[in-house]
């Protein structure tokens, strides 16, 4: 479980708990942790001893956001942990334009995978 640091906590901004997560999505808190397991979503302790977090923008409406699963692939092949995947996801990148994160959210997950494909070279 990673703990992250203020700076990524700002860069994020919003956060849900797991049963915040399962209630948006409609499933159990074990369902949720199964999904982290996945690395189909990632999560980590904003503060010492606190309990998981997920970030809100991981999720678009009652689902996980679409090609989010692929993208969190590529940056762990590439080495990344999760709050270097965090930061990764969520730091504009002007070539996209915007943060991958919000590329991902426009359906974009294409463009944003050739940027995590290189991350490893």
């Amino acid at each position: 479980m990673s703990e992250i640091d203020h700076e990524t906590d700002v860069l994020v901004g919003d956060w849900l708990t797991l049963p915040e997560v399962a209630e948006r999505l409609g499933i159990s808190v074990g369902q949720v942790k199964q999904l982290l397991r996945q690395r189909k979503l990632i999560g980590v302790q904003r503060e010492p001893g606190s309990q998981m977090h997920v970030p809100a923008a991981f999720l678009r409406g009652d689902h996980v956001l679409k090609g989010l699963h692929g993208t969190l692939t590529l940056l762990a092949d590439s080495g990344y942990n999760e709050v270097e995947s965090l930061r990764w996801l969520f730091t504009a990148d002007d070539s996209l334009p915007g943060t991958p994160v919000q590329a991902l959210a426009e359906n974009r997950s294409t463009e944003v995978n050739r940027r995590a494909e290189v991350l490893g070279f």
